[in-house]
């Protein structure tokens, strides 16, 4: 690849918070620049420097949150292209914050890339003025589903939009998880059900916490009680372990789960997730990597990205997380059980097209990339500046 030699490619999205699907999507995107051949250096903006350095030691890690616009200037005008990209980042006021920042490359003549990233709710008309203009200047808007590129578009996007998916979709399952498991004391020789639950806030402020966590906790019975399984909650955040205890404090069979404490990173979570023989739950990531797995899944829809994932993968689409669906949801996990090899098959297939569909947007960022190491001088600046009105 002709002058890629002196690429540096900065990325910035929600990393360093701990969550292992972000962290999923980070390993994978760098992994996949690198398997295209791209000779470059990277420059990760992260919440937590010292914890993306120690995952990451070949990147440099540096902070944004908090840090003045002049400091950060100085990373960003180093860099070739900005990767924007790290999951669902542009909602109610929260996109704004990362299109300031994408904004300020662009003002510095750094053309930004979209990749693959999740959108939704986006309703303040602040936030979307941001989306229309700062996204209307970048030289690929690429998002993870239907629904993401929905919601830019209902936000005022005009630009082509390219539906592609997940990149932790690109991950491989590893052979550790048994040893994982039995680090957590999890039993052996039983049937393992997986259960991923997570808390209410600004991404699922409609959830009624206790009555989701008794609704979970009959799925967990029902589970022990259907399956003879050992119920096993995968936290993909810290803050999902005090959900699951409270889960499983309303359950009968209490004493046939165990709730996972490991601090454990997204190849270790995938590999423990390889080892289930069923997966229910709510966290998008921890749904992807059932479907690397090839385990049935039956995912709960608290929000569109995992609605619009559950239909991309065939699984059941249930509309809700509340009390009232508990009968359905049981017949759910029954039917999936019953129909378990059937699911798995069509679920492998479909992900099989899915992780095509991730690596398409690696393949476009290159494809920028592959002439000179810089995108082309009119792709950058497109548009209008953001209003007064609205830089706030």
């Amino acid at each position: 690849m002709d002058g890629t030699d002196s690429l540096t490619v900065g990325v910035l999205g929600s990393y360093g918070g701990r969550n292992v699907g972000d962290e999923a999507i980070l390993t994978a995107l760098l992994d996949r620049l690198r398997d295209g051949r791209l000779d470059a250096r990277f420059v990760v903006f992260s919440r937590d420097p010292r914890h993306t350095r120690s995952v990451h030691p070949d990147v440099e890690a540096v902070a944004w949150e908090g840090v003045c616009r002049e400091d950060v200037s100085e990373h960003l005008r180093r860099l070739s292209v900005l990767v924007l990209g790290g999951g669902g980042i542009l909602y109610d006021t929260e996109a704004r914050r990362y299109l300031r920042m994408a904004r300020t490359a662009q003002n510095l003549g750094v053309p930004v890339f979209t990749y693959a990233v999740g959108a939704g709710p986006l309703t303040d008309e602040t936030d979307c003025a941001w989306v229309r203009t700062v996204l209307s200047d970048a030289i690929e808007v690429t998002v993870r589903d239907e629904e993401s590129k929905l919601v830019l578009e209902e936000a005022g996007l005009t630009r082509p939009i390219s539906v592609t998916a997940d990149p932790a979709l690109l991950l491989e399952p590893g052979d550790r998880g048994t040893a994982l498991l039995r680090a957590e004391a999890v039993p052996r020789g039983m049937r393992l059900a997986g259960m991923s639950v997570r808390e209410p806030g600004r991404a699922a402020e409609h959830l009624d916490e206790e009555g989701y966590h008794q609704l979970l906790a009959n799925v967990g019975d029902f589970l022990v009680h259907r399956l003879d399984a050992h119920v096993v909650f995968v936290s993909m955040e810290r803050g999902d372990i005090r959900h699951a205890h409270s889960v499983v404090s309303r359950m009968a069979q209490a004493d046939r789960c165990t709730v996972l404490h490991g601090d454990h990173g997204p190849q270790e979570v995938l590999d423990i997730v390889t080892e289930l023989d069923l997966a229910v739950g709510m966290r998008l990531h921890f749904l992807v990597f059932a479907a690397l797995a090839g385990i049935p899944l039956l995912p709960l829809p608290y929000a569109g990205k995992v609605f619009d994932f559950a239909q991309r993968i065939g699984a059941p689409a249930l509309r809700g997380v509340v009390r009232e669906t508990a009968g359905l949801l049981l017949a759910e996990v029954d039917r999936l059980w019953d129909e378990r090899h059937t699911r798995a098959a069509e679920a492998a297939a479909r992900t099989a097209s899915m992780r095509i569909r991730a690596a398409r947007t690696a393949e476009l960022l290159l494809a920028h990339l592959a002439d000179d190491g810089t995108p082309a001088p009119d792709a950058v600046h497109r548009g209008t500046p953001v209003p007064a009105s609205t830089a706030g």
